[in-house]
């Protein structure tokens, strides 16, 4: 007797899809308002647009709607991020809030794992200077 197999959760419904996301970036951007090396990057006044935006790409990434890419083409993600200077420093201080909006959600260790590992390499590759 063998057992159907379907087609396997995404990596964003298995966490909790769309509110889990939404969950994770608030943290993040929470923390990124008050950093001072970290809020001139964005240059709007209100934080929402750059919610919107890591929300709908993250979502992507992991197995969800495919919105991002819809709204804004494909992420590109160095092009978009190189009139910034992203430094080790830059990189460090986003690692540091994201691994706070990270512990928040309590994933199971595989899954909190799974996506720390992702956040750590892209944060990693977004370095485009050494420039303080």
């Amino acid at each position: 007797m063998s057992i159907p197999v379907g087609p396997q959760p995404s990596f964003y419904d298995q966490i909790g899809g769309h509110e889990t996301f939404v969950r994770l970036v608030d943290a993040f951007y929470r923390d990124v308002a008050d950093d001072p090396v970290l809020r001139p990057m964005y240059p709007e006044e209100d934080l929402g647009p750059a919610k919107e935006r890591l929300t709908l790409f993250l979502e992507q990434y992991w197995g969800g709607p495919t919105t991002y890419s819809e709204q804004r083409g494909h992420p590109r993600l160095r092009m978009r991020h190189n009139p910034f200077k992203v430094n080790p420093d830059a990189r460090d201080r986003w690692l540091a809030h994201m691994r706070t909006a990270v512990d928040e959600l309590g994933l199971p260790p595989l899954q909190e794992e799974t996506l720390w590992n992702y956040l750590e390499r892209a944060a990693f590759a977004m370095v485009n200077t050494f420039e303080e």
